[in-house]
């Protein structure tokens, strides 16, 4: 899809900058930064969070990873999509920038799906329950922004439990390699394979909350 004949730097003009918004590996960012530079333009790993609604937007999170120059050129362009952009270090630094995202998400989630399952459990009204812990110490972007469709029941609205096991993936991968252990994004990675066996592919990944109740139910 990108190098080769048919790949996308091979209509890239000297000179110019190519964006990368998908989310991969570090090393395969740096292996695309040097085949840039062998074409004589430039690339920045720019991988993005935020979701649908932020893309829909232009309010996504970008994390990039290049020489100052290049992310210098290519700024004002993402600037047109993003409503906070930095430049995390040297080409990989965005990708890796973006796992650490990848890492807290999982953690959080989880957390969420397992205060909302005890909520609804223990017979609370889950909406007054959010609304006074959402104003203290645990407010999150996924509290705000997913508490009302897992609670009624729907997983149609983010990223895919495929996507996040891909992601996470790459982030077990890269923690062999450098040898940060991570055993709640791990053991996380191993709920949504089972949310996998269920059927839930495409759901998106606040369907940690299905799991449990399934789990319940057994």
């Amino acid at each position: 899809m990108t190098l080769g004949e048919d790949g996308a730097f091979h209509g890239m003009a000297a000179g110019a900058v190519f964006i990368d918004n998908t989310t991969a590996s570090a090393a395969i960012a740096r292996e695309l930064t040097q085949a840039a530079a062998n074409g004589s333009f430039g690339f920045l790993d720019a991988p993005v969070s935020g979701g649908q609604a932020g893309a829909e937007n232009g309010a996504l999170t970008v994390m990039v990873g290049g020489d100052e120059a290049t992310f210098e050129k290519a700024r004002p362009v993402i600037d047109c999509y993003a409503k906070m952009v930095g430049l995390m270090g040297p080409a990989g630094a965005g990708q890796l920038t973006k796992m650490v995202n990848q890492i807290a998400i999982a953690g959080l989630v989880q957390g969420l799906a397992e205060a909302i399952n005890f909520a609804q459990k223990s017979g609370l009204d889950v909406e007054k329950v959010i609304g006074v812990i959402s104003k203290g110490a645990a407010q999150s972007w996924q509290m705000e922004n997913r508490w009302q469709t897992m609670n009624a029941d729907e997983y149609e609205h983010g990223f895919a439990v495929d996507w996040m096991r891909k992601d996470l993936a790459i982030c077990l991968d890269a923690a062999r390699e450098s040898g940060a252990h991570l055993p709640v994004t791990a053991l996380v990675d191993q709920f949504y394979s089972e949310i996998q066996t269920m059927g839930g592919n495409r759901w998106d990944s606040s369907s940690l909350l299905k799991r449990l109740q399934h789990a319940d139910r057994r």
